[in-house]
């Protein structure tokens, strides 16, 4: 109704009055008044006397109102909160309200939410004050609203709603290009379904550009390699991530030869690091040939891949059981989301031009070249790279060009989606020497493609992508040239390069595709010019109005400031002339130029005279601030500068990233109030954020209304079309999310909902990020004496104007702090913490035909000044502005105190002082000595601070304040230890100071040191204006009260915290590990305690190697501390080492940075007095392992509850019958007999309860997430209904639904039970798959361990670890409470003065302990050899014990079993500190650490959690599962009772026993080894012991029997994990009765079997041979056999020749011996690598038997013909016929009935042979009957049986046709029949051509003599 008013009338008043949570109406009533204009300015401009007060006219530079149309869309324009007039009145009666201002509230930025114009409901920042508010009420009352206040301590400066200033970026150091370590580990388990016949194959490793290879296996497609391979690299992220993993298997590589590849996968690390947990964990990789595209899947590669970074833990996953991870298709390496089925996919990178590209060579021949010839060609000649998925192809080069000209495409072929991220594009130089890069760009795949159902394929452009580096200047060694490379922060602009990109899914079937994988070039058409958008003029203005903090070492030339866009404004390659520039920018498109050029001139040539721009301030002298800052003298003249540029108009990419960035902005911010409410308990942070969510609903719902309008722009490429498309889908229904989110968000959902709504933070902040360019980003450099010192980059959409307000720049027309940084590396570490110089800047980018409001956000009351050509032109920009009004302030800085401040003294503590710098102004607190938390109590007060401006724009937008804290040292200069940001109050000289805003109240500001925080400062800041009445109008300082302290102001009373008297007690314990100070070791220590000034010291210890306890335990020192816990000040420990002649050394120190978790608070009253009437009974279910949580009631001390309890009878019955074999349900599985079982099957048993237990909390969580997901699907309904349910309709609607919730839960716990009870024979122990100490606090519940950390951390190790810095640990506690202590405490029985608030800590007395470690085995070790492999044995070291069992090493293995014990004598504290460590054996050389882990045994002795000897499950006397502490339960229990105070046990009948008020029930009878039963209390006596954390008061948890699973680390690869160690501690006190022997842990030895494998027949085997002459088809068959891994122990047949039929008939037996492990259904191998071995190593691999078939050939190899592989523990049962005997045996195993030959014995039956055709389609090759029979080794021996057809009991000959000389025979017979047919006449000829030349030959031969005898006439 209102709005269409609002649109017929152009205005309209509207009053109403507030109401308050219970919906009364209360005395405010607010005005608003409205005016409507539509956006194209129809209804003209506003002006300013039509507002409801009349303001003074301004000045023509205060554009306070826009003077171009402009949209009352305006969120920003609130100067007051009424209307944009200035109701001061109201403004600051409204400001008054806002009540709640908190400690943590940081600045107060003026953060109150005007009431904005109604019809603009949407963006509206919501408040929530009531759940039932009507809501129009409510965005009215919005100015009242508590809950609107930021409380932003860490975004200190960051939450800014004033409209004439913009945040500051806090963080300084640049994070981009530094170095880290990685470490890439994989695993290469085994390969499967490899394409090919009988294979050899090896699998290649690749990262990046390292390569590893496995083994090869021989002759099989299923190889098992279970191979580890680590890769460690030093490389900054980005280059990590795009590395890439290529694993590829090879066909029969060896030395000479290099094999042809099978298939490949290829993925970028980047993809692993962002799966969850950094990793894959035993998922199967598709293999596919790169080469052929029309070939399917070559095979799967089962691996782990994982990726760490420093300081990443990797969580093994436990191995889930075998059966899940064989289902392939379900386990794929693929990340989530991508389908199975990849695809082929061409990717068409397209290259059209590029420009602006840097002048680059600078080799010495081109300039002598120049010089000589006078040649005035481009040195440049540029060609495109572009890398993807580790391919590279490059466009043809452009000689001397700097526009060069390309149009080529570059075609990738690639897997789709591909598993590689970004695309590198690069534009390269080309030259003799070596090619470099003149830039890079990356292109994010994820952002260019969308893979939802309404998604879209990879696309991209035709646009425009900027390439940033390194500066300008053409030096012969760019120092920078990492930025031209993509490395760090680019800091100018490079070229610019139009390219687009193009995806097209390949159809494999197609016989005309081109099936090379290989990167082409080809030739592409070329784009029009105006494809990229119409050339538009833009303007950039720019103002300096403060540039301070100049760092000194630059020295005082002068100085000026640079502003470029791309290349416009830069002075080298100066583009001034743009006219000129447009012509040569434009190329081809002459028209259309030559038309832009004369609009311009038209329109403005006669205003603008030539507008030139002007980029660069003029050189200033600086002056000096104080000892490391100068500044620029810009007073009351501030210079300017503009720019004229042209770019393609693209600006809606730019606008609608801008929309979603305010929303992401505006999100954070409230999420950051959230968390701070959190953080300071303050109440109600629930509404928060259901404010926070309802501001996010409404911003997501702007975005649709106003995106949408902008549907129809020409040059839009398609990604523009399909991104806008789907950023509106993602904000449509984000904003449901959030409104559905807001109603369930509750106080006790809240942490939950805050993890949802931090992701949509990052979704919007992936959204916003456009991936096609527009206008380059903005530089601002500083130069001194014209050399560039240091630099700041603005993103140009940071600054881009428009005129609908969401859409315009944050920082757009308004006043931005800038700290310029160092470029590139010299920004890393502490050269770039130092500010380089802080600018005051004001920025305006916009078209140039938009420019009139450029100034409009300036603070207003300057003139300007042009240059003479635009003097009298109104809109020709000023050169600089003079400012006529000032104001003249002072602020008072009230520096109270620091904490946690940085260690920069080799003494671990620093001299800290603070430097406060205002405008151009600094001063300095006085330096405290020797503290990390120093409490200055000091005010620093600026007197006449001059500010240019109108006054009332300094209450609102006061400039920051900049902290810096340093380390005063005696010689050199202070040393930088952090730097924070904050904002003054500011009280005119017409308010009063007087509450709520005055005094301010101190607030903690975090401190940054670079990126990383180094501690609070608690301060407060105030400014107050200088009235006409000088300064006697200012409230009063008090003088200085302290007369010690000289002329120091203290912070005056109002602001300082209240403070009351505490009293602190410390228990010394004792020093631990201190290492040596200067070479000299640590003897006569001694602690030192300080807070906040007051403190005490232990007792000396007088010989710290002797005993380094203490002997006074408790001393205590009372000391005044604030009321307010949030601002205790630390509690300092320092260590002193006391040397003769009276002086000491510190050792080291430690900052207790909260006192919260020691101070006392006594407990409730009303529990107090336990209700010691009624007994309580707790409930053990018959011990459900899993159940747990459902099955155990938690009790409240004082509730009636009766709940029964008992370990049942009959569930011992259950387990006798399931002895006997009885329980129908369980016939696979016999029960193991009890003398078999070993602490192994508990072991194993464990696991995988463990296992269950993770999938069920899976399970459970998954099913939580999806009910969640059902809700919120039913309260969109609900909202979307016409009515919108109000809340009580909501709550009912919850109230209803709960108890069905409840019923399924009970349902479906219930069957879960029994299940679980039938499957639970062995008993169990926990497995905890972490270290000890994390699943019990550290064991710290009363004794404490501080780290002491040594001081100075040198600049180089300032990312060292805090490992590195600690220099041993102090253990005690402390106690803080305020004085007088509670009585009920020191009346207690046995109250003790002396120990205070430790009453009953034992002796700290040096003790006599034994300890047993026992060490089960190590998992996922670091290999450590060439090989990849390590050979790992244990090493033990506790204080002088040292043991080392290197004749035990495990060869070759990086899970090696080690199972074994040791024990260690110790006496404790001066033996506490146990090493375990893992080595690795060398023959030579000496042995290297694999890994170590650390224990503190002394906290878990001393621990009330009992972690000496873990409680088992059940007590036993015999058997695996004996009882191993020599207390017995009822003694450990009545030890508990007597130091607890509590009253008990007491024994009953009936297996009852009483602890305090509880009643715990259980069986009484236990069995000897005869099998005798004997009464006992020990079952019911363990039952209290096993629910010890149910007993009040006393009570907590006690470690029970355990696993703990260790991480092994190494020192010199810190944080990084080696492997993990599974392992266990027992400690028993050598006072006490001994303990018996230890458990025999050692690992099983695998039972000795033999498996006969009798081969009958076989049938159907394909016929491979031709018959020589009759053509017939035949085959030679023989069945060949093995079991173990290799085929050294092949076995064949005798070979069944001529078979016509495919029948081949054997009767051969194979026999195969193998030591096998029934627990981890492995065979283990020992055998030697290779002959250089020095000594076996053991593999286990799985039981699989492999029957292949062949043809045997007698002159050439013989042809395998098929194949099948039986895995002994689960394969299909033979077929009973050759007939039923098909594919599906193999294909179809899921449905099949398994079998397993462990459990069956003796198998017979036919088994299908299987090979893969030419399409790799499986296809039966023949069948095989056979038989398997499975013996024990000692079955064997007595039941012997010959190989082959021998004795002992040997088979009968087959059955064959006549001759087994057939071969030979058949081959005569077919020499007669073809000599017979064929070749008879020709035979014939050539035997009578022989006759015939034999005859002349014989003629020739005697003719000569015969013709001498006759002659002679013999």
């Amino acid at each position: 109704m209102v709005l269409q008013k609002v649109v017929e009338e152009g205005q309209v008043e509207v009053t109403d009055t507030l109401i308050d949570d219970n919906n009364s109406a209360i005395q405010t009533s607010i005005s608003i008044e409205i005016r409507y204009q539509a956006l194209d300015g129809t209804v003209g401009t506003w002006n300013d006397k039509e507002f409801l007060e009349t303001p003074s006219v301004h000045s023509e530079g205060d554009g306070r109102y826009p003077l171009e149309t402009d949209s009352l869309l305006s969120s920003h324009r609130q100067g007051s909160d009424i209307s944009p007039g200035k109701s001061n009145q109201q403004s600051a009666e409204r400001r008054f309200r806002r009540a709640g201002k908190g400690v943590f509230s940081a600045m107060k930025l003026g953060k109150t939410r005007p009431s904005k114009d109604d019809h603009r409901k949407q963006d509206e920042p919501a408040v929530l004050e009531a759940e039932d508010l009507d809501r129009k009420a409510m965005r009215q009352a919005c100015g009242l609203e508590p809950d609107t206040i930021s409380l932003a301590s860490v975004t200190a400066v960051t939450t800014n709603v004033s409209n004439k200033r913009s945040k500051p970026d806090i963080k300084m150091e640049p994070s981009a290009g530094r170095p880290m370590d990685y470490q890439v580990s994989i695993t290469i388990i085994e390969a499967r379904q490899l394409v090919g016949l009988n294979m050899d194959p090896v699998v290649c490793v690749e990262v990046g550009e390292e390569k590893k290879y496995t083994s090869m296996k021989e002759s099989t497609n299923c190889p098992y390699y279970n191979e580890y391979f680590v890769f460690d690299f030093h490389v900054p992220p980005d280059v990590m991530f795009d590395k890439i993993i290529k694993l590829s298997v090879i066909h029969s590589k060896n030395l000479l030869r290099s094999g042809t590849l099978v298939g490949s996968f290829k993925m970028d690390v980047g993809t692993v690091y962002t799966q969850p947990e950094h990793q894959f964990y035993h998922k199967w990789a598709i293999l596919s040939d790169p080469e052929d595209l029309t070939a399917g899947l070559k095979g799967y590669l089962k691996c782990d891949i994982a990726v760490v970074g420093k300081g990443d833990n990797i969580k093994t996953p436990h191995k889930a059981n075998e059966t899940e991870e064989d289902d392939i298709e379900g386990n794929l390496l693929l990340p989530d989301g991508v389908p199975p089925e990849r695809q082929w996919a061409r990717f068409y990178i397209k290259i059209y031009r590029a420009e602006g590209l840097p002048r680059m060579n600078t080799s010495i021949m081109a300039n002598v070249k120049k010089a000589l010839i006078g040649e005035n060609k481009d040195l440049v000649d540029p060609y495109v790279q572009v890398v993807f998925a580790g391919q590279k192809g490059k466009t043809s080069v452009q000689k001397s060009s700097y526009e060069p000209l390309w149009n080529e495409q570059i075609v990738f072929t690639e897997m789709f989606p591909p598993l590689c991220k970004r695309i590198k594009i690069q534009i390269r130089d080309s030259d003799k020497v070596n090619d470099v890069a003149i830039g890079t760009h990356f292109i994010d795949l994820r952002k260019i493609s969308n893979e939802g159902d309404k998604g879209f394929l990879p696309t991209f452009g035709p646009a425009w992508v900027n390439m940033y580096g390194s500066t300008r200047n053409y030096t012969l060694m760019d120092e920078h040239q990492e930025l031209n490379e993509g490395l760090g922060e680019g800091v100018s602009f490079r070229a610019r390069l139009l390219m687009s990109l193009a995806v097209e899914i390949l159809d494999t079937t197609n016989p005309e595709i081109n099936s090379s994988t290989e990167v082409q070039v080809e030739q592409a058409p070329s784009v029009a010019d105006n494809c990229t958008g119409k050339m538009e003029e833009f303007f950039l203005f720019g103002a300096f109005l403060e540039a301070t903090m100049i760092d000194r070492k630059i020295g005082d030339k002068p100085i000026n400031f640079e502003v470029t866009i791309g290349n416009y404004g830069n002075q080298i390659d100066g583009m001034t002339k743009p006219m000129l520039r447009r012509k040569k920018e434009g190329g081809d498109g002459e028209e259309e130029e030559s038309e832009l050029l004369q609009n311009s001139s038209e329109d403005e040539g006669d205003e603008d005279g030539e507008l030139v721009s002007v980029s660069s301030s003029q050189p200033v002298k600086p002056l000096v601030t104080d000892r490391n800052y100068f500044h620029l003298p810009y007073f009351e003249k501030k210079p300017c500068i503009y720019i004229k540029s042209w770019w393609q108009d693209q600006r809606r990419r730019l606008y609608n990233a801008n929309i979603m960035d305010k929303i992401a902005d505006k999100l954070e911010e409230g999420l950051n109030d959230v968390q701070e409410m959190i953080k300071t308990e303050k109440p109600h942070p629930e509404r928060r954020l259901r404010g926070v969510l309802e501001e996010l609903s409404s911003g997501c719902l702007r975005f649709v209304t106003l995106a949408d309008k902008d549907q129809h722009h020409s040059s839009r490429t398609r990604l523009d079309r399909e991104r806008l498309k789907s950023c509106m889908r993602e904000l449509e229904n984000m904003g449901q999310q959030a409104t559905t989110l807001r109603s369930q968000v509750k106080k006790n959902t809240m942490k939950d909902k805050l993890k949802l709504v931090q992701n949509f933070l990052q979704k919007l902040r992936f959204l916003a990020d456009e991936p096609q360019h527009t206008i380059p980003d903005i530089f601002i450099w500083m130069m001194s004496n014209n050399k560039r010192i240091a630099y700041a980059r603005v993103p140009s959409k940071d600054i881009l104007y428009s005129i609908v307000d969401e859409e315009m720049g944050k920082d757009c027309a308004k006043v931005k702090t800038l700290f310029l940084k160092l470029p590139g590396k010299r920004g890393f570490g502490p050269a770039g913490w130092t500010v380089q110089a802080k600018m005051e800047m004001y920025l305006w980018l916009g078209l140039n035909k938009q420019r009139k409001d450029f100034l409009s956000g300036l603070p207003c009351g300057f003139e300007e000044k042009k240059t003479t050509r635009g003097q009298n032109l109104p809109s020709f920009p000023p050169i600089s502005l003079l400012y006529t009004k000032k104001q003249v302030f002072q602020l008072r800085a009230h520096m109270y105190q620091a904490r946690s401040l940085f260690a920069a003294d080799s003494s671990g503590l620093s001299d800290p002082f603070a430097r406060v710098f205002f405008i151009s102004q600094s001063q300095c607190t006085e330096v405290l000595n020797e503290t990390l938390c120093p409490t200055w109590d000091q005010l620093l007060v600026f007197d006449n601070v001059e500010l240019y401006g109108e006054a009332h724009e300094m209450r609102d937008d006061p400039p920051i304040i900049v902290i810096e804290i340093y380390d005063q040292d005696t010689v050199g200069k202070a040393d930088f230890m952090g730097r924070t940001f904050a904002k003054p109050v500011v009280k005119m000289s017409d308010e009063h100071y007087c509450p709520p805003r005055f005094p301010p109240q101190l607030e903690y500001y975090q401190i940054y040191r670079g990126n990383s925080t180094a501690g609070d400062l608690l301060a407060a800041f105030e400014l107050l204006q200088i009235g006409p009445g000088g300064k006697s109008d200012l409230p009063p300082i008090d003088g200085p009260t302290d007369m010690d302290r000289g002329p120091i102001l203290p912070v005056p009373l109002g602001i300082r915290p209240v403070l009351s008297k505490y009293r602190v007690e410390i228990l010394f314990w004792g020093l631990r590990d201190l290492k040596r100070v200067n070479l000299a070791q640590v003897d006569r220590p001694r602690v030192d305690i300080e807070c906040a000034g007051k403190g005490v010291q232990s007792s000396l210890i007088q010989n710290y190697k002797k005993n380094p306890n203490f002997s006074t335990l408790v001393k205590w020192f009372e000391v005044d501390l604030p009321e307010n816990e949030l601002l205790h000040p630390p509690l300092n420990i320092r260590v002193v080492d006391c040397r003769a002649f009276g002086r000491y050394t510190l050792v080291g120190s430690h900052a207790v940075s909260s006192l919260r978790k020691f101070i006392y608070r006594p407990p409730d009253k009303k529990a107090q007095h336990w209700n010691m009437t009624g007994e309580i009974v707790v409930n053990m279910e018959p011990e459900v392992p899993i159940k747990k949580m459902e099955t155990m009631v938690k009790l409240e001390a004082n509730s009636d509850a009766v709940v029964k309890v008992d370990v049942s009878e009959e569930e011992k019955e259950k387990k006798k019958k399931k002895k006997k074999g009885g329980g129908g349900e369980e016939v696979e599985e016999e029960e193991p007999d009890e003398s078999m079982l070993d602490w192994w099957s508990k072991y194993f048993a464990s696991i995988e309860t463990m296992k269950e237990q993770l999938r069920q909390q899976e399970a459970a969580s998954a099913e939580a997430e999806e009910k969640e997901d059902m809700e919120i699907a039913e309260e969109i309904k609900l909202d979307d209904s016409p009515m919108k349910g109000s809340k009580g309709q909501g709550k009912n609607k919850e109230k209803s639904k709960a108890p069905k919730e409840d019923k399924k839960k009970k349902q479906q716990s219930a069957p879960e039970l029994p299940e679980k009870k039938n499957k639970q024979k062995i008993d169990e122990l926990k497995v905890f798959n972490k270290e000890l100490e994390t699943e019990f606090d550290n064991f710290e519940d009363w004794l404490h361990t501080f780290n002491l950390l040594r001081g100075k951390i040198g600049d180089n190790d300032d990312n060292a670890t805090e490992e590195e810095r600690i220099v041993g640990r102090f253990k005690g506690s402390m106690c803080v409470y305020k004085v007088p202590l509670p009585d009920d405490i020191t009346k207690e029985a046995g109250y003790d003065p002396n120990f205070g608030m430790f009453q009953g800590i034992p002796s700290n007395d040096p003790i006599n302990v034994l300890v047993r470690v026992y060490i089960v085995r190590a998992t996922d070790l670091h290999p450590a050899d060439i090989n990849g492999k390590a050979d790992p044995y244990i090493a033990i070291k506790l204080g002088k014990t040292d043991i080392k069992d290197k004749e035990n090493y495990i060869s070759k293995q990086l899970n090696p079993v080690f199972g074994k014990s040791f024990d260690i004598e110790a006496t404790f504290p001066m033996e506490s500190m146990l090493t375990v460590a893992v080595y690795d054996w060398d023959l030579v050389g000496t042995d290297d650490l694999i890994g170590e882990t650390k224990i503190d045994l002394e906290n878990r002795f001393y621990s009330k959690h009992r972690a000496t000897c873990g409680v088992s499950q059940t007590y036993s006397i015999h058997g695996y599962n004996t009882w191993r502490d020599p207390m017995k339960p009822s003694q450990i229990l009545s030890k508990l009772c007597k130091e607890g105070k509590v009253d008990g046990p007491h024994f009953g009948p009936g297996g009852r026993v009483k602890v305090a008020n509880r009643v715990f029930t259980g069986p009484t009878e236990i069995e000897d080894e005869n099998g005798q039963k004997k009464q006992t209390d020990e079952h019911l006596a363990l039952t209290v012991l096993r629910h010890w954390e149910d007993i009040p008061r006393a009570g907590c948890k006690l470690v029970p029997e355990h696993v703990e699973t260790r991480p092994l680390l190494n020192p010199d690869k810190p944080g990084i994990e080696q492997g993990r160690l599974e392992m266990w501690v027992d400690m028993f006190p050598m006072d006490m009765p001994a303990p018996g022997p230890a458990i025999d842990i050692s690992p099983r030895k695998p039972k000795k079997y033999e498996l006969r494998v009798i081969v009958w027949n076989t049938d159907e085997v394909i016929l491979e041979d031709d018959d020589y002459f009759t053509g017939e088809k035949s085959s030679d068959i023989f069945v060949r056999g093995w079991l173990k891994g290799q085929q050294e122990d092949k076995q064949d047949t005798d070979v069944h020749y001529h078979s016509l039929t495919g029948e081949g008939n054997f009767n051969w037996r194979y026999i195969f011996p193998f030591d096998y492990l029934m627990a981890e259904e492995r065979i283990v191998i020992s055998k030697k690598e290779s002959m250089f071995s020095w000594d076996e190593t053991e593999y286990k691999i799985p039981a699989r038997l492999t029957l292949q078939v062949w043809d045997a050939d007698h002159f050439s190899a013989d042809d395998f013909l098929g194949a099948i592989e039986l895995d002994l523990n689960r394969f299909p049962r033979g077929a009973k016929t050759s007939k039923q005997c098909s594919l599906e045996m193999v294909t179809n195993e899921a449905e099949l009935p398994m079998v397993s030959i462990f459990k069956q014995k003796r198998v017979k039956g036919w088994w299908p042979f299987v090979a893969r055709d030419e399409n790799d389609e499986l296809e039966i090759t023949g069948k095989v009957e056979a038989e398997l029979h499975l013996l024990t080794a000692e079955e064997a021996e007595k039941s012997p049986a010959g190989l082959a057809r021998n004795e002992p009991d040997p088979l009968e000959k087959p059955n064959r046709p006549d001759t087994s000389f057939i071969w030979f025979l058949n081959s005569l017979k077919s020499i007669k029949y073809l000599i017979c047919t064929r070749y008879k006449w020709l035979i014939i000829k050539i035997v009578l051509a022989l006759l015939l030349l034999i005859m002349i030959a014989l003629f020739l031969y005697s003719m000569p003599g015969y013709m001498v005898k006759k002659l002679l006439g013999a």
